[in-house]
């Protein structure tokens, strides 16, 4: 399985990333501390603490980490547990920087739980993390949670006593004895934001961002994410030359990972692909399992391309992020494997920058229509459908970036199972209204 290993950014590397605020964000990663292209406050950078524990949703949590630190906060990853490593759900596991009882005297700008079971349960039940949470409101600073978490974590601490809250709407009944409960997919009241569960937490931390920074930096954050315009909206894909994929029983499928790969679209395309009950590798291009990811998430794959290139696949489908599309159209292995997949008719696809360093570079495009992350799509030879959110064309499946990573995987699994089953997977991630 694959395993996160997560690290926080110091104020002085959040600085050197200054000058790609710009357009494109997605780093090469050329040094350990080139990792967040957001730019930074000219004050200090904000202290942001997301804690972990056993049973967290990986996506809630990635998503959360990798969007605060592109506004440029400083967000350290404490586990609950006794060690740094934590098993999270769906196969993924994470490495924090530091435990929670670590942190107690550290004075937070912000505190925000992701969710999953039994991930909830485990902060609800860890004393050190409670004791900041409850000094954290007493002394006014900001705190969030989504999914399980307002209910079964901050509403049994009452910290939501009088306030107006959202949770994951199987938690709604226990959200309703502690707090006010609305069924917003982002909710705040005063210093507390909730959310709902993995479709609304890029808007959660969006919200957060913005509450740490102020609305431009926000606009700032989110605009290069490519987020939905319509949130809840049944999602959509356009497809040209339908053909149908394939394959014995679970879909075996490939998701190559390098330095510089884009963490929130690798880890979203895994856990969705997984939650859907398909058989994904995890394959690290390079000489080690673990890569550095584009904004200092470790992940440590199944196994190196070498020993996955062997075995044959119904899907191989790439992330996005500057240096790890760079990796990739490197790898004459991966690039080798890509051409025999698209040579038997077989599907492929990509995210985000891949489509234009990869697919296009080495024909894998050629008399296809696809998109990429827009400040890339003036690479593709054929740019008719570059404003489409995720394009399926025959064997080949294109998207654009982070905030399209839901829609792409979801598309992946449509095709596979059939929309009926993609839509039942929607609701249950609140991508789509339930």
């Amino acid at each position: 399985m694959a395993v996160l290993h997560l690290r926080h950014l110091t104020h002085h590397s959040l600085l050197s990333t200054s000058k790609l605020h710009h357009h494109f964000r997605f780093s090469p990663l050329k040094s350990p501390r080139f990792s967040c292209s957001a730019s930074a406050s000219s004050t200090m950078a904000k202290q942001v603490l997301v804690p972990i524990a056993n049973g967290t949703e990986p996506m809630e949590a990635v998503i959360t980490i990798d969007v605060i630190r592109r506004s440029g906060a400083d967000v350290t990853v404490a586990s609950v547990e006794k060690e740094l490593r934590v098993d999270a759900c769906h196969g993924v596991k994470i490495v924090a920087d530091a435990l929670v009882a670590d942190c107690k005297n550290t004075v937070f700008d912000l505190i925000a739980l992701p969710g999953g079971m039994p991930g909830a349960s485990n902060f609800k039940d860890c004393g050190a993390l409670e004791s900041l949470v409850k000094k954290q409101a007493a002394d006014g600073r900001l705190y969030a949670a989504v999914c399980a978490s307002p209910a079964v974590a901050l509403g049994s601490w009452g910290l939501l006593k009088g306030l107006k809250a959202t949770c994951y709407p199987s938690f709604m009944e226990q959200l309703q004895s502690c707090a006010t409960a609305v069924e917003s997919r982002v909710q705040q009241d005063g210093k507390v934001v909730t959310s709902r569960g993995p479709g609304s937490t890029m808007e959660f931390a969006v919200t957060l961002v913005e509450q740490l920074y102020g609305k431009e930096k926000a606009d700032e954050v989110s605009g290069p994410l490519v987020m939905r315009p319509n949130h809840g909206d049944e999602y959509t894909i356009t497809e040209l030359n339908p053909l149908e994929w394939k394959c014995n029983n679970v879909p075996q499928v490939l998701v190559p990972i390098a330095d510089g790969s884009e963490e929130m679209e690798a880890v979203m395309i895994i856990d969705i692909l997984r939650r859907a009950k398909a058989n994904v590798v995890v394959a690290s291009v390079g000489d080690n399992l673990e890569i550095l990811a584009s904004r200092k998430v470790k992940l440590v794959a199944d196994m190196l391309l070498d020993e996955a290139a062997k075995l044959t696949y119904d899907l191989v489908v790439l992330p996005g992020g500057l240096g790890g599309a760079q990796a990739f159209a490197k790898s004459d292995k991966l690039v080798n494997l890509l051409k025999k997949q698209a040579e038997s008719n077989k599907p492929y696809g990509a995210i985000c920058a891949s489509p234009a360093l990869v697919l296009e570079p080495h024909g894998l495009l050629k008399g296809k229509k696809a998109t990429a992350y827009p400040a890339m799509c003036d690479k593709l030879s054929d740019q008719s459908h570059i404003d489409n959110r995720v394009v399926v064309d025959g064997n080949l499946i294109t998207s654009r970036g982070p905030g399209t990573s839901m829609e792409f995987a979801l598309g992946i699994v449509e095709k596979f199972f059939g929309r009926p089953k993609a839509l039942e997977l929607a609701k249950g991630l609140l991508v789509v209204r339930q």
